[in-house]
């Protein structure tokens, strides 16, 4: 069976991985970016604690996937709980780094005439630090989707959905007639799937982001 063939005959199952993946990863990814922005608003003001902040968030990705979710088997289960939990804690650090970096990055003068204006500290940050830095802010969300993305087919490990299933049931059947089919099936679904996402990203900044942040 050629490789179309075999896109035809398992199409509706390939739909429904994908959709899966790509629901996985962008519940994943809102997460992430609510306790990133979260985290570096708590730290950015502070060296020690904007440190501590990258520095916890990056050891996270020192430790491999499959060890990662292994490790939350025992306490969450099988399935989507320890999946979500695993692919959130990856994307925390580009999304914390890059709001630290936005954050600081915003000119004080315009923080104290917003002060100067009447603005609470909070109204400030919400209406003139963090537009500000969106722009980093959307970089790190980026980077941290493309990364998310390829660790998502690790969730087949731990039967977690996406289209991690077609890779596993290739490698597992190594040597049958389709195993070559899935395993390419799964790969490029996942490459597709991180090229919208990206696209749409490119989407969202053009419409986030005013002309003359963008440059």
């Amino acid at each position: 069976m050629s490789f179309w063939e075999y896109l035809a005959s398992r199409h509706e199952q390939l739909l429904i991985d994908t959709y899966q993946q790509a629901s996985l990863v962008f519940q994943c990814m809102v997460l992430a970016t609510a306790i990133g922005v979260a985290i570096g608003v708590l730290s950015y003001r502070r060296d020690w604690a904007a440190t501590l902040a990258v520095t916890s968030t990056a050891t996270v990705l020192t430790i491999p996937s499959l060890a990662l979710i292994g490790l939350l088997i025992p306490w969450l289960g099988l399935g989507v709980p320890p999946t979500v939990t695993a692919l959130t804690l990856y994307g925390l650090l580009p999304v914390v780094r890059n709001a630290i970096v936005g954050l600081r990055g915003v000119d004080p003068a315009l923080v104290d005439a917003a002060r100067g204006i009447g603005m609470s500290r909070t109204a400030a940050l919400a209406r003139v630090e963090l537009p500000l830095a969106w722009p980093p802010i959307l970089t790190g969300i980026r980077v941290a989707t493309q990364m998310l993305m390829g660790i998502a087919a690790i969730a087949a490990y731990a039967s977690g959905p996406g289209l991690g299933n077609e890779i596993f049931r290739g490698i597992a059947s190594l040597g049958s007639a389709n195993a070559l089919n899935q395993v390419l099936a799964g790969t490029i679904g996942i490459v597709v799937l991180a090229l919208l996402f990206d696209a749409c990203y490119v989407l969202l900044g053009r419409l986030t982001i005013p002309r003359g942040i963008r440059g």
